[in-house]
């Protein structure tokens, strides 16, 4: 099948499962109100590119690369993000709903999630380095053997991370969210 690249086109209202997006390499392109929910965008690459307002729920990511994209306002559940391809991974998320994602065994150091919904978000082996949770709802969210290293979580809330089972040098808690990190002792702390 032939590839196609497209450079700066905007994609607007563009319903992908009715007329499917070539497959091929998409760099600084905007895709605005657009729906790729259960879509196939398996060997896809998106270079600087923005996603506004899409839902791309339960969509197949295997071997897709995002380089420098940017997620806004978008619906995301249930994506397999460890099928990405791993070389350059790189995106940031703001006002976006990832629950029930997984990012299992991925490096993505200096990842940003702002405001996001990331409830039973799969982080397992997970190399998170200087990333940033900023006002994001963890709930149910699952840390296990996790490089939490320089990662700040100051405004996160419903987070349950164990100390023992993750990295955590010089990671960034506000005092109200340090009985996240109590959790498996079964304290009341009031």
């Amino acid at each position: 099948m032939e590839q196609v690249y497209i450079t700066d086109k905007e994609y607007n209202k563009t319903n992908f499962k009715k007329q499917p997006l070539k497959k091929g390499e998409y760099e600084c392109c905007i895709f605005g109100n657009c729906d790729f929910s259960y879509t196939d965008l398996s060997d896809f690459i998106f270079i600087e590119c923005l996603f506004n307002q899409c839902n791309l729920s339960l969509t197949k990511l295997k071997n897709t690369t995002f380089h420098q994209t940017e997620f806004k306002n978008c619906k995301m559940l249930g994506l397999h993000f460890e099928d990405c391809n791993e070389l350059g991974l790189s995106f940031s998320f703001e006002s976006c709903n990832l629950s029930h994602s997984l990012f299992y065994n991925t490096d993505i150091k200096r990842t940003s999630f702002k405001d996001t919904k990331l409830h039973e978000v799969d982080f397992s082996e997970c190399d998170l380095t200087n990333s940033l949770f900023d006002i994001c709802d963890l709930s149910g969210a699952i840390f296990d053997n996790t490089n939490l290293d320089k990662v700040d979580f100051r405004t996160s809330y419903n987070f349950s991370i164990d100390p023992d089972k993750n990295r955590l040098k010089k990671t960034r808690f506000s005092s109200y969210g340090l009985s996240g990190l109590l959790n498996k002792y079964d304290i009341v702390i009031e």
